[in-house]
């Protein structure tokens, strides 16, 4: 852990999860529900799956229709939605734990912190305001735009912090806990650690490939902290 964060310039966030449970207090699942019924009522319907009418999951429900090709508007539409959304959702997030005291830690030490994710950017700013976390960030939130196929696992939030904090891949750390992370991780050549819940997890990421695991922050927070000996 130690080599990791000493090698790290930059150390790059997953939202929803690392940061923050963004849906602790509004369920994704009504949200999916919300969005199934808006494409209705714009005349999308047919695009609605089996799976995505089931899904429980609003990143997935926004994905699924885009992939197949319906008017921009319509994709537009469901995307502005799932925004409003998720600002809400920021309102009653739960911190995750030591996420906050680690990100400070982590920019009073010189590194640079970015957040990479496939949220809108909006509710990543409203929560860092709400939170008092927006000065060690400084603006470098990177998260969805209206080119759904730019989501992870695709790498282009990765590529765009590395850009926005003028850093090497080589020298940049992300901390996620999805595949998508891990994979959007590796197509940009960033040193990856991810973030398990529970031994379950913990043995996919390592399934996956992953090399770094932990089940809480605070070991990550502890390695940084901790006074070097010799």
């Amino acid at each position: 852990m130690r080599r990791l964060l000493s090698n790290a310039h930059c150390v790059l966030f997953d939202f929803d999860g690392p940061v923050c449970r963004l849906f602790s207090a509004r369920p994704a699942d009504a949200i999916a529900h919300r969005l199934r019924a808006l494409a209705v009522e714009l005349g999308a319907d047919s695009l609605l799956t089996p799976q995505l009418r089931a899904s429980p999951d609003p990143q997935q429900v926004l994905r699924g229709i885009a992939r197949h090709h319906p008017s921009p508007t319509v994709v537009h539409r469901i995307e502005a939605a799932l925004t409003r959304e998720e600002i809400s959702a920021a309102a009653t997030a739960a911190p995750t734990p030591y996420a906050a005291p680690l990100i400070a830690a982590l920019s009073t030490r010189g590194r640079q912190v970015a957040i990479v994710t496939n949220n809108s950017p909006l509710a990543a700013e409203f929560y860092l305001r709400r939170q008092q976390l927006s000065g060690y960030v400084a603006g470098r939130v990177h998260g969805r735009t209206r080119d759904i196929t730019l989501l992870k696992p695709h790498p282009d939030v990765v590529l765009r912090a590395l850009r926005s904090t003028g850093t090497a891949a080589g020298r940049a750390l992300m901390i996620g806990d999805t595949s998508t992370d891990l994979a959007a991780a590796r197509s940009a050549g960033v040193e990856f650690l991810g973030y398990a819940l529970d031994d379950a997890q913990a043995a996919a990421f390592r399934r996956a490939g992953a090399d770094y695991v932990t089940r809480s922050l605070e070991h990550v927070l502890t390695a940084l902290i901790a006074p070097t000996h010799g």
